[in-house]
């Protein structure tokens, strides 16, 4: 998967997502994007947008236990870390999506890749 975080500002398109008001500490939302699951979630005041999708069999890896960085799909316990997609543990051995977030008037946003 990508590391979308990597991309040049000037390729990516901010789409909203929700406000912080819904997103608090220790909670996720889940948001469908173009047919993409992903799952936000703010950790310590710090948000973090990942793929919902664990690469190992597609299951819904946001529905997991956050520890520290890391997420623990419910299915077969593979883990990733919330910040780089990179898987940590077996059964998941490729990596998911991790998208850039930022925060503009109370707005969370999330960075997609468009197609400049």
């Amino acid at each position: 998967m990508y590391n979308f975080k990597s991309l040049v500002q000037k390729k990516l398109e901010y789409i909203s997502v929700g406000t912080i008001e819904e997103l608090l500490d220790g909670q996720k939302l889940f948001v469908e994007v173009d047919d993409m699951p992903i799952v936000i979630m703010n950790i310590a005041g710090q948000y973090y947008a990942i793929a919902d999708v664990c690469s190992h069999d597609d299951g819904p890896v946001g529905e997991g236990n956050i520890e520290g960085f890391e997420i623990i799909c419910p299915r077969h316990g593979a883990r990733f870390d919330i910040r780089t997609g990179r898987a940590l543990a077996l059964p998941a051995f490729v990596d998911i999506a991790v998208y850039p977030v930022r925060v503009v008037g109370g707005e969370i946003e999330i960075g997609l890749p468009n197609d400049q």
